[in-house]
């Protein structure tokens, strides 16, 4: 292939105790405490760590991951960021999209903690990614539960470099499309910044329902309306794969054809352009069948991240050389491969005009 682009759409960070310095003084009671249940941090933690982020009476699993399996400690909490950049040229990619690991999970359902620790979090990464040059990007993560707080953070954010909005799909055990986020979104749309619906666990006690909040939101923001509602909104699905898109699909139409059962029209049918005429993005698995998935007009829509730095069934940090393969193997062309790689990610995440950074980060 010619040379392009690459955008990693979908990577992490491990936030350290650095990131809860900038927890100003009078909110320094909600600053997560790590936790240790044992002494042992040689080996990555199973399903029960062997750390805790404990915020209040809430603790949630701080990962341990060792060095010889991941990116090191440094490149995985931004400390090293020319080591991190190293690791992305290594990979033949230009950018790196960055997503929270702390905020997968809820942290707080306490509105002053949960903006201390969002407001935080985005003054900490945007420092950090700001010694870059603009190859590091990320999501800013913003206090939900209160709409108000969150259109002043995301305002913020924009200002201060970031190429999104962290959400996961079912936050406040609400859908996607609850009136409760039309503040945010109306935001958004207006400072020309895409929502991200990223995999995660957005209810307590439900770590097994990663994937499946994704799906649930995109039928809920494209049934209800949404990029109607805020058109010039891009909504993103990352870290899901995109094998779910026909299903989704499928579900929409039986959804409208029990709607219609007894009347005398034409059964509702969605057509190749939902996709592009409703600016939803995917990321997509280098193991989902490409070839299918083309035939639902996916070719513009579609991104591909590696999870860098997570060890889940969603990393792979092959995942990019994998879709170049897809040429060679009679898959997809160069062009489609190209769009997959970087051309659809720089149009999702606006990279094309996002690219000062005015680091701001105690204001």
């Amino acid at each position: 292939m010619t040379e392009l682009r690459v955008i990693d759409a979908d990577t992490h960070v491990d936030e350290s105790e650095a990131t809860w310095e900038y927890i100003d003084s009078v909110a320094i009671k909600h600053a997560p405490i790590n936790v240790t249940r044992n002494t042992d941090a040689s080996t990555n933690a199973g399903p029960d760590g062997t750390r805790w982020w404990l915020v209040g009476t809430r603790a949630q699993p701080r990962v341990v991951r060792d060095d010889a399996h991941y990116p090191s400690r440094g490149r995985r909490e931004l400390d090293d960021i020319p080591g991190r950049l190293a690791d992305m040229d290594r990979m033949g990619v230009d950018v790196q999209v960055i997503f929270p690991t702390f905020f997968i999970r809820y942290g707080t359902n306490n509105p002053v903690a949960e903006q201390a620790l969002t407001r935080a979090y985005n003054r900490w990464i945007a420092a950090r990614c700001a010694e870059s040059n603009g190859r590091l990007r990320w999501a800013a993560v913003l206090p939900l539960l209160d709409p108000d707080m969150a259109v002043e953070e995301l305002r913020w954010a924009k200002l201060n470099g970031a190429a999104a909005v962290f959400k996961r799909g079912f936050d406040l055990e609400k859908s996607s499309s609850d009136p409760h986020f039309f503040p945010v979104y109306q935001e958004a749309n207006d400072l020309d910044i895409p929502i991200c619906i990223h995999t995660g666990h957005p209810l307590p006690g439900r770590e097994w329902d990663r994937s499946f909040p994704v799906i649930a939101a995109f039928n809920s923001i494209v049934m209800d309306g949404l990029p109607d509602k805020f058109p010039k909104l891009r909504f993103g699905f990352v870290e899901a794969g995109a094998a779910w898109i026909p299903y989704s699909l499928t579900q929409m139409s039986t959804h409208i054809r029990a709607k219609t059962l007894h009347e005398r029209t034409q059964t509702f049918e969605l057509t190749k352009d939902l996709l592009r005429e409703n600016r939803l993005f995917i990321t997509v698995d280098p193991l989902d069948d490409i070839e299918y998935l083309l035939k639902f007009g996916a070719e513009n829509n579609l991104m591909v991240g590696t999870d860098y730095t997570h060890g889940d069934p969603s990393a792979n940090l092959a995942a990019l050389d994998e879709v170049r393969a897809w040429v060679g193997d009679g898959k997809v062309s160069e062009d489609v491969a190209r769009k997959v790689l970087g051309t659809n990610a720089r149009s999702f995440y606006g990279l094309e005009t996002n690219g000062s950074q005015n680091i701001h980060p105690t204001s």
